[in-house]
Formats: structure tokens, sequence, C-alpha cells
């Protein structure tokens, strides 16, 4: 059966779930764990022709878990099972809702099957942007949220709904139009190979898991390959890191429990802000920089400025950072798609492997000699 919940984030909102086609299955067998090895907010579970995801991390917030089955071909549903979503195979169009979904189609050889997304110009990704140039993928807005619906018109076998921000209001909709809406938490993932992981989601939603595993397995291995680099250091210095800009009067950088704040340190960095405990962004006064980082060797994700001088335009107090002062400040800059959008925030936290490369290259140089920034480079 569905479940009916009452869920609060910002704004209250139902999720409705209505009893469609209860079917009844034999349950024997035990269900089989897919292999999970550093994401925490879902698990993949199989059982003949049913596939069970289950979401456990969608929020910040403890929340019970939001539970979709996949069914292949005629498959009944079993009659004991609570699920939130039913999802029936073959998938022929889909919606995502966020750029750092858009690669899962790419690497996974399905880029055929996105069939809407929001603010198309995001989009970086060659094969999702060849074929948005030849009309085959539908502009769903350029606002906040996704027009309701053009997504609906489209009848996509399910949509992916960011936990992010106010995304998560479209699951009230596509659930009472009948669609499939499937929550992704995967910002809230602390270790950078974790977020990563969820294109194991993508590809039990796709029907394509094997080629899931085999590409987070090489991103795995590139990934530990680089921090081995770093430990067999023996003599390792680490230079002192400072990161983000001001919007008005705070300083916004990534919290110390973040996915950033992980791969400064873990590249062999020193980041003067860790002690901050946030899995996000946090804020911090321009005097609390300044007496923690002045002196800082390296400045890392000055946003999307594009030189020093424009840099010091937007804010003279810049200028007073060591950092700044030796030119020793990058940023994620050095590949933008055809229409502006940020490989870092598509490419990049599907890629963790190359962003860690990128830092080891910037901090210790001699470490990754044959290795060129690819998402960073400095201004």
């Amino acid at each position: 059966m569905y479940r009916t919940y009452l869920f609060v984030i910002s704004l209250p909102f139902f999720l409705l779930f209505s009893c469609q086609e209860e079917k009844k299955l034999s349950e024997s067998g035990a269900w089989i764990a897919t292999k999970v090895e550093f994401a925490d907010g879902f698990t993949i579970k199989k059982k003949g022709n049913l596939t069970l995801i289950e979401v456990h991390r969608a929020f910040a917030k403890e929340h019970a878990p939001f539970t979709y089955l996949v069914l292949e071909g005629h498959t009944e549903v079993p009659d004991a099972l609570e699920v939130d979503a039913i999802i029936h195979f073959p998938i022929k169009k889909i919606v995502l809702t966020s750029t750092s979904q858009v690669p899962h189609l790419d690497m996974l050889g399905v880029p055929e099957l996105l069939a809407g997304f929001p603010n198309l110009d995001l989009v970086s990704t060659a094969s999702i942007r060849e074929r948005i140039e030849e009309g085959k993928i539908q502009e769903l807005g350029k606002g906040p949220l996704p027009n309701a619906e053009l997504l609906l018109d489209l009848e996509p076998d399910w949509v992916m709904v960011s936990s992010l921000g106010d995304d998560p209001k479209l699951v009230e909709l596509c659930q009472r139009a009948g669609v499939p809406a499937v929550l992704n938490g995967e910002y809230l993932e602390r270790h950078p190979l974790g977020r990563a992981e969820w294109i194991k989601l993508t590809g039990a939603l796709t029907g394509q898991e094997a080629k899931a595993d085999s590409v987070f397995n090489t991103i795995k291995e590139e990934y530990q390959r680089a921090l081995r680099a770093v430990a067999e250091e023996k003599q390792l210095q680490r230079p002192s890191v400072l990161s983000g800009v001001m919007y008005q009067d705070i300083w916004y950088a990534p919290g110390g429990d973040s996915w950033a704040a992980d791969l400064l340190e873990k590249a062999g960095g020193d980041y003067l802000f860790k002690d901050q405990k946030r899995k996000g962004s946090t804020e911090l006064s321009y005097e609390f920089v300044l007496d923690r980082a002045l002196e800082a060797d390296f400045w890392i994700g000055a946003a999307d400025h594009v030189s020093l001088e424009e840099m010091e335009k937007s804010n003279h107090r810049y200028a007073a950072f060591k950092a700044f002062k030796k030119r020793k400040v990058y940023t994620y800059t050095a590949k933008k798609g055809e229409t502006g959008g940020l490989m870092y925030f598509e490419e990049g936290y599907m890629r963790p492997d190359l962003v860690l490369k990128d830092l080891i290259k910037i901090f210790h140089p001699h470490l990754l000699p044959e290795h060129s920034l690819y998402f960073y480079t400095a201004l």
C-alpha cells in the first residue's frame, strides 16, 4: 500500500499517495542488499524482479525513510510492502531538477532518457547539451522551481527531486498526478565518495546498476590513488587554507563538516575554518576571518570571480589577505559549458577524484607531476 505523510521543511506540505493497483506477490526469498560503501543517505535491496530503494537522509533533520519500489515487467506489488512510490520498467523518459544529477545519465550511457529540466542554460554536459540543441529536452522554466504544468505534460516515468531549497514542494504535485517522485539528498553526504555513490541510486532507477557500479569503482580507485600520494609523503608540510567570499557583511565559507572542507584536508591542506562544525556553508564575520586567516597561504574557492582586479573592485577588503597579495587565489571556473554553466557544480560532485587531484596539485604540485588543473584556475 502507499503511505500518506505530513512532512515539514520550510513550509508544511503533504505527500499524498493513492492506493492504486495493489497486487499480491509471494514474499518468499530474502532481500539482497546492493553494496553501498560511502554514502549513508540511501540503501538498495533486490529480490527477484523487485528493487527496493530507501532514502534515509533526504533532509538534515531526522525523518522516516522514503521508500521506492522498482518493478520489472509485469511483476506484482507485494501485499504487505508499504512504499512512497512505485516505478515500472522499462524507463523511457525522466525529469531531473539539479545539475549535479545530470552527469549520471551521461556516465550511465542513457542521456536520451532526459525529457525535461529547469534552467537548461545551466546544463553543460556535452551529450545532454547536444540533445538540448536538437530540441529533445523540454525547458521547464527559469525560476527557482520547475513549471509543474510543463513537467506533468511530459508524463515522465519518474522525477528526481532535490531535497535542497523549495524543490520538495514538487513531490506533492507529482504524486497527485500519479508521477513517481524520488527525493535526492546527495548534498548531505560529507564523504566525497558518498556523494558520488548516489549514481548507484540513479542506476537502480534506470536499469543500469552494473554500469553504475563500474563507473563508481573507477572513480573510487582514482580518488584513493590520489589519497595515497598524500599519505606516502613523509615530510608533508600542510599549507594554511582560507576559503569563501563575502556577500554584504557576511563571509560564507564551507563548514568544517562539509564535503569541500573534507577535500581540502585530504589534499594536504590545513583548512582554517575546520572547527566551524557545519555540513553546509558557515557564516562568519569579516573580523573573524581577518583574525584567523590573514596570513593564510592559499585562498581556495573565491566564488566565480574572474580576476584579482575584479575581485578587489567587488570588495576592497579582500586585498588585505596574504594569499591575495601573493596571487595564491584559486577558484573553480576553469571549465564552463557552452551557455556559461560551471562544470564544477555539475560534474564536480560526481568526480571528487578530479577535485582532489586539483587541490593536491595546488598545495603539493610535486606529488602529481602529470596532473593538470581540471576544475580550478588561479586568478
